[in-house]
Order: structure tokens, then sequence, then C-alpha cells
């Protein structure tokens, strides 16, 4: 038991150095020994049992019937063909699972968090799977504990063990604890910190004991394995409509079968052409298809960065209309740079690429914020805040060697960055000495101050000094710099916290600057264009973060900012909230209050965070938007989207991708449904008027094989709309069949029907007969059910160029830039000409090859209700164009 064994015990059992951690090759040596630090696995499905899933429906059974009536009726071809679709239908069914997984769990594998350890003497960030016992990790408030670790220091140290213990309070954790008795609760061990839980407060530092299945989550429950998958609103959506689809087709059958019963038809016939009819005439492909849209979608979009952690966010992102966005390294770039600071000796002064000769306050000014960060900077690249990196390279640029500071002080307590105090103070030791260094925001700082740095002496601060404090941090601001002051005291003894931060003595301030990222100007101008209003939430002060959203197009007029105290102030309460731009010296609090206030006008809000604080407004909001770099892991669980690169502008890109994933299913969803009611029309309408069956039960299947699979799902895979953030946010109440999208169904499906019936009329006509003649040799029935075979066909693929974009026309689109459907369209034709072409096939389905003027007519009906939905979109532009 590790909570009972001291440090050096534990250090001396697990070999390992709190200096320097494990190097590589004892890091890659253990990791083959204990394997990787993650939780078993759920067991993903094997490929038999999602092909019986795929057998395992109403209809399905139906035909299994209709194989075995067929069969004992002496009809193998039928039966044989009939059970071959069955089949075929299943296995399309598995392989569009199968990806569906696999794009999943690489979003998984995308969205893993991360641990921060020491090895090779240096603190890095890793994947938490690749932590090894003996591993020194470094704990930070709001990252997950990568595995199961033994304290060896701890400061203020909190960590969140609901998952674990139940305990909704964070428990509070010290490293020299001596426990000895080995009975001791997991909540109870405030020596150790266990996998899967939250540092809420403070920071520490533990050597891992146990990783994966090992840990104490490992032992309790396979916490991925409790995650169920459910579908997504869109699915469950569609699942409805395919049922009531599926009663009114089955009803339509039965119909039909009534009628050929009544007219004297050969039953059995009729009955496996009803059964077919019903099978062909459900789109039992869109969960399918939806889910294959769905993961093909979510994994382009975490290619270009946005890392979907929650399917229906897909849905959201196309209604969303607020994006409330943080400025620090979204907007900007991140990389923050002191460009300037500020004292009373040597008053605002521009800090050079070099500075020869650095006063000795803009040294002691730069060893009070290098003494007070948690951040490391080596070999040009850092861990921690940007804002703290920035202020070790300003060490580094003004000559203080860090190493040697750091041998020199020894931290003996601390009280971490709060964001309502906003402040961090460090004791330090040094020379046998303890000073207090405290940095943070200059309004919060001159509240504590009692003393101020002039000429290397600390005199007593007067309102002059205050109020030229005040002047120089609202100069910075103006010149979109950020700033943060630094202070200090002497001690004769430890102190307890409420002392900490008082008294202290000012030194100055640094004015930092992170310029905005290039490619945010034009994302926030194209959301602006999409109907999208972009809000700039920052603890920045208020000059500053207005110069930068002016500059950016978010803001035009300083009374569009308000800061946080102002909010507190704010009489009229939420209801003038939505009328402000800028957000500044915000607490996390604030966050949920404006997410709030929008939501409450209706309006669908994105939310971006970072911070342990944030997870209450990335769960209130409509879509959390969590940092993929800087972000901590509770932000990044919270969320329904990780930004890989922290970037404003990829936000926007998944607006768009997200509205193009919805246009592509809705596309495809529509497509199936015309073409299904193609099939029922041309059925029904020539059995109620007497005619012959156009089109025979293996025919039906065939069919139904090839449009609700290339086709449909070609058109899910659709580029998008270039101009799709041309447009209005979708309502997210908004039916699935609005913007004429129930008028093309009816109206295609009523042109494939009935020109599938001419179609067949004419497979008659053509040899000099009717299809009401009572003597008609079987090879003319052939003839002209291949007439009609061929025709509805056509029109369905043609057809589905159409679907691409409600408005635009064909040549708008390019028939060609969507090779996917070219190639279904190609690959379905082929195929059709192998069926017709081929003896075996064409005896199978019962067909004949058509004469030149069969071909014609097949492929000239085919393309008119391509020319029917031309002539209505052109319509609508016309009506566009003329509406003011």
């Amino acid at each position: 038991m590790w909570f009972s064994k001291s440090i050096q015990q534990t250090l001396e059992e697990l070999h390992a150095d709190t200096g320097k951690g494990l190097n590589d090759n004892e890091a890659a040596a253990r990791l083959q020994q204990y394997g990787h630090n993650k939780l078993t696995a759920r067991k993903r499905r094997s490929v038999f049992s999602l092909f019986i899933a795929q057998l395992k429906d109403t209809l399905i059974y139906v035909l299994f019937g209709a194989v075995v009536i067929t069969m004992a009726m002496g009809e193998y071809i039928d039966g044989t063909i009939i059970l071959l679709v069955i089949i075929i239908n299943a296995v399309l069914g598995v392989i569009q699972e199968v990806k569906a997984g696999n794009a999943i769990d690489a979003l998984k594998d995308l969205s893993a968090p991360k641990a921060l350890v020491k090895r090779n003497g240096t603190v890095s960030e890793i994947a938490s799977e690749m932590i090894v016992p003996g591993d020194i990790l470094v704990l930070e408030a709001g990252r997950f504990v990568a595995a199961d670790v033994r304290l060896l220091e701890s400061a203020n140290l909190q960590i969140e063990e609901s998952a674990l213990t139940g305990e909704s309070v964070p428990s509070e954790k010290d490293a020299n604890a001596d426990l000895q008795d080995g009975n001791i609760p997991l909540g109870d061990q405030v020596n150790m910190a266990f996998m899967s839980t939250v540092v809420t407060y403070g920071r520490g530092l533990g050597v891992v004991v146990e990783t994966g299945m090992k840990t104490e989550v490992g032992k309790i429950a396979d916490i991925i394995n409790q995650e169920k998958e459910e579908k997504t609103p869109l699915e469950k959506r569609l699942d409805e409509l395919g049922k009531t689809l599926g009663k009114i087709a089955i009803g339509v059958c039965v119909v039909m079968f009534g009628l050929a019963w009544f007219q004297g038809r050969d039953l059995a016939e009729n009955f496996l052409t009803a059964v077919s009819l019903a099978v062909a005439s459900i789109p039992e492909g869109l969960a399918a298809i939806v889910a294959v849209v769905l993961s093909i979608g979510v994994t382009r979009m975490a290619r270009k960065k946005a890392i979907i952690k929650k399917l229906p966010a897909v849905e959201t992102l196309g209604s969303v209309t607020v994006v409330c966005s943080d400025k620090t390294g979204t907007l900007t770039q991140n990389k923050m740079t002191v460009v300037r600071f500020f004292d009373l000796t040597d008053q605002e002064v521009e800090l050079k690429e070099k500075e020869n000769a650095p006063s000795d306050a803009a040294l002691l000014l730069s060893k009070a914020m290098i003494l007070c960060s948690d951040a490391t900077f080596e070999n040009g690249e850092g861990t921690g805040d940007p804002t703290e990196i920035a202020l070790l390279r300003l060490g580094d640029q003004l000559g203080i060697d860090r190493n040697k500071l750091a041998t020199e002080t020894k931290r003996k307590d601390e009280l971490p960055f709060d964001s309502d105090r906003k402040l961090m103070s460090t004791i330090q030791e040094e020379n046998g000495k303890l000073t207090v260094y405290t940095k943070g925001a200059i309004d919060n700082l001159l509240d504590r101050c009692t003393m101020v740095q002039h000429n290397g002496e600390a005199i007593p601060i007067t309102t002059g000094h205050i109020e030229q404090f005040k002047k120089a941090t609202k100069n910075m601001s103006a010149n979109a710099l950020r700033t943060l002051a630094a202070a200090y005291k002497s001690l004769d003894g430890l102190i307890d916290h409420e002392e900490m931060e008082k008294d202290l003595v000012l030194i100055g301030m640094v004015g930092m600057m992170d310029p905005p990222r290039p490619e945010v100007k034009d994302s926030i101008r194209q959301a602006k264009q999409a109907g999208i209003t972009t809000v700039m939430i920052t603890g920045d002060h208020k000059d500053t973060a207005f110069a930068i959203a002016k500059d950016l197009g978010i803001a035009d007029n300083k009374k569009q900012a308000i800061t946080g105290s102002e909010l507190k102030r704010n009489p009229d309460g939420d209801r003038q909230l939505t009328s402000y731009r800028v957000f500044a010296r915000v607490s996390p609090e604030h966050k949920v209050k404006i997410v709030r206030a929008f939501k409450s006008e209706g309006q669908i809000v994105s939310m971006t965070g970072d911070g342990v604080n944030d997870a209450p407004s990335l769960n209130t909001a409509d879509i959390g938007v969590a940092m993929g770099v800087t972000g901590t892991d509770v932000a990044r669980n919270a969320a329904h989207m990780i930004l890989a690169d922290d970037n404003f502008a990829t936000i926007i890109a998944a607006i768009e991708q997200g509205r193009n994933i919805y246009n592509n299913i809705k596309k495809s969803v529509i497509f199936l449904l015309a073409s299904n009611v193609g099939e029922v029309i041309a059925m029904v309408v020539a059995i109620l008027i007497g005619m012959p069956a156009p089109l025979m039960a293996t025919q039906l299947l065939w069919i139904n094989l090839l449009t609700d699979t290339l086709p449909a799902i070609a058109l899910g895979m659709d580029p998008g709309d270039p101009d799709v953030m041309k447009q209005s946010p979708r309502s997210p109440n908004e039916s699935f069949f609005a913007h004429g999208a129930a008028q093309r169904i009816i109206i295609g499906g009523i042109a494939i029907g009935l020109l599938t019936i001419g179609a067949f009329w004419f497979g008659y006509y053509e040899h000099g007969y009717s299809p009401y003649d009572k003597q008609v040799p079987d090879n003319i029935h052939e003839y002209a059910r291949t007439m009609a075979f061929m025709t509805i066909i056509c029109s369905q693929l043609f057809y589905s160029f159409t679907f691409r974009h409600s408005v635009k026309s064909v040549f708008q689109t390019g028939i060609f830039s969507n090779k996917y459907l070219v190639g279904a369209v190609a690959l379905a034709l082929v195929l059709q000409l192998l069926v017709m072409g081929l003896p075996v096939l064409q005896k199978a389905f019962r067909l004949q090859m058509l004469d030149l003027q069969g071909w014609i007519y097949a492929l000239g009906l085919g393309i008119i209700p391509v020319v029917l939905s031309e002539i209505l979109k052109l319509f609508k532009r016309m009506n566009k164009r003329s509406t003011p």
C-alpha cells in the first residue's frame, strides 16, 4: 500500500529520481513491461455480430418468408436473388458501421488527455497513456491526474475525487502525511492522488505508482465502457420518420395486394411484389447513411483542427448565432511578449530587443515575476500559461540567470492564482531571509500595497503614485497592451495566507502584446455575413480589450464594452447584456450569466473556455468549445468540441462544416424519399389503372440496392456549398422538410413514378401491343419491364445531381465537382448494364437488351426529372432576385 510508505521508500522502490525523472530509454523499457496507461477499451462488436444485427428487422423477416415461399413454388432463381439482395444489404450495412466506428475511435484518440511529466531533467507534456510507474508527474489546477501517484510535494493542493469517493467537496492533500494504518479508505489517503480525478486548486508533484487497469479507478470500473453510445437527435428523428413511412408503405402494399386479388391477378407473384415494394419503399438505410455522413464529416473537421466530442454538436453547429470567445490565444496568437514596463524610477520604458544595462528596478520587477510563476521555458519551448512564459523570456532578455536564481531560492509557501483575486503569491527563502512576491492585475494589487519602490528603496505610496500607475495602465491598455504588476514584502517568519497579500511594496508593471491572429479578422467578417455575432470575453483591462476588438471588427464603439464590476452594478439585470460585444475583467461566473442572457433571447450560443472554472459556462452553452493546446483537462471534458489549434478561425470553419454536414445529410434523406416515392407511385398507379405490375420483386430489390447506397452516400460526401456562410443560421426547430424539400420529394416522386409507367407502356407500344391486351407474348412483357426498369434507375441516378443544392443549377454547382457522386452514378450504371447484358443475370432478372429506340427513350425519360428540377430552381432564383 503506497500511502503507508514514506516518500524516500517509494522513490527507492520505483527507482525514481525527483530531480531528473526517467530517461527515454528507461521509460520505453517500463512501457514495454507495464503496458500503456489506459483502461481496457470496450470490445468492438465482431463483424459477425454486426452482420446478424443487420438482419434483425421485421421487413427482413418478411423477405426471408418470401424466399421460403418462392423456393417452395419452384421459383429458385427469384428466391436466390432475394436472398442475395438481403446478404448484400447486410454486408453494406456492416461496412458502414465499421467505418463509422473507426472514425469515432480516431476522434477519441485525438481528444485523449495529456500529462506534464519530468523526463530527462525537463518538464514536458506527453500523452497520458505513455505514463509509466516511476514517472515524476506535475499536478496543476485544471488537469486530470493521469495515473495513481504518491505525492512528493503539495502546495495548497486540492483534488476533486467524487469519481472514486462520491465526495463532492475537493480533498485537501498533504504529501508529508504519515499514514501507517493499512485500512485507511481512499478518501482519507491524503498523500495520494488517483487516476481520473481532477486537480481543482494548488499544485503538486508526485511519483507514479500504478497505471492503467492497476489504478484504483481501473479496479472499480472501466469508465470508457460505461459510456453509452446514443443516437443523435437527428438520427432519432429519422428513425421515427422511417417507422412512419414504413407503416404507410406497408398499408399501401396491403391495399395493392388486395387490388391484385380483386382483379384476379396471380396472387403468388403479387405477394412477392407487394413484399418487395414494402422493403423498397422504406428507406431503411437512413440511420446507417446518417452515421456514415456524420463520421466522415467529423473526421474532416478533426483534420481541420476541430475535434467533435459529442455528435449532436454537429447538428447544433449549423444553428449557432452567437460566438462568445476568449481573447488570448483564440483571437490572438497566444505569443505574449513584454514590450514595455513602468516603475516610479524609470517611468515608462520601451523594451528593446537587447537591453544592455537594465535598471535595478527592471531587474527586481523581472525577478519577482519569475519567482511568482509555475511556467517553464527551456530550449525555446515552454509549458504553462503563455503570460508567465513571456515573463520568463523577459528575464532571459534582461540577462537574469534563471537556473542560478532557482538554486539560490526555495519556495516555502504559495497562494495560487485565483480568478476572483486575480493574484498569485509565493514565499521565497533567499540567503536565510523570507520574501513574499506577488504578481497580478494592477487594480487588485494597488488595493493591497502600502509602499512603492522608488530609487532602490520602499517609500509610502501616495495618491499621486496611484494616479501615475493608473495613467500608465490606461496608456498601455489604449495601445492594446495587457498589463501585469508585481509587488513584494520582507517577512520575519512564515505567515498565514490571509496576511500574505497585505501591506505589499509595489515594484512596477509590464505591458505585454499578444497580436491578433492574421486570419481572425476575415473569420469575424465571414461570421457577420453568416448572421453570427462575435462577442469577446477576456480578463484583460477594458481599454486593451476594446482596442483589439475594434481592430478585429467585433466592436466599433466603446459603449459596447463592459467590465465585470460594471456587470454587478448593472441596474437592468440581464436585459441589456446582449447589446455588449466586449466583456472585460470578467470572472467565470460572469460567463454563465452572459451565456444565459443570450440564450434567453433564443440565441444559439457557442462559448470558448480553457480553465477549470470555465466548465459551468461550457456546459451552459449550446456548444462548449475547449482549447486543445492551453486548455485544462476539465474544460476539455466539459466541452462539446475541442480546438486543436486554439484558433477562433477554426470555430467559424467548424460552423461552416457543421452547416454543410447537416445539409449533406438532408440531401441524402430527401433523395432517398423522392426515389422511394417514385417506386411506390409507379407500382400502385399501374395496378390501380389495371396495368400489369411494371416491376418484379427482384427488380424492385435491385433498384433499392443501387439507389439506397451509392448515390445517397455520395451526396453525404458532397464538398458543400461555398456560399453556405452567406445564409442565416438554421433554426434548431426547423422542419426537415423546410425550404421546398417536401415539394421536391412529391414532385420528383410523382415524375419518376409516371415516367416509369410511361416507359412501361412504350415497351408494349413499340412492338404493337398494349399493356391491356390479354394475349401478349412473354418476351414483350419482359421488354416492357426492362424499359420501366432502366427508366426508373436512370431517373433516380440522374435526379441525384439536382439534390446538391436546392436553388443553384446543376451547372452552377458543377456536374463533376462531386467526384464521389459522379463515380457512384457511373458505377451504378455499369452494374445495371451487367445485369442487362450478362445472359445469366439477364435471365435471372427476366430482362432483355433494349434496342436503340428503347435506349433513347429510357435515357431521355430519365433526364426529365432533372429538367423539371432545373425549371423549379430557375423560378426560385427569379423570385429570390425580385424579393427586396
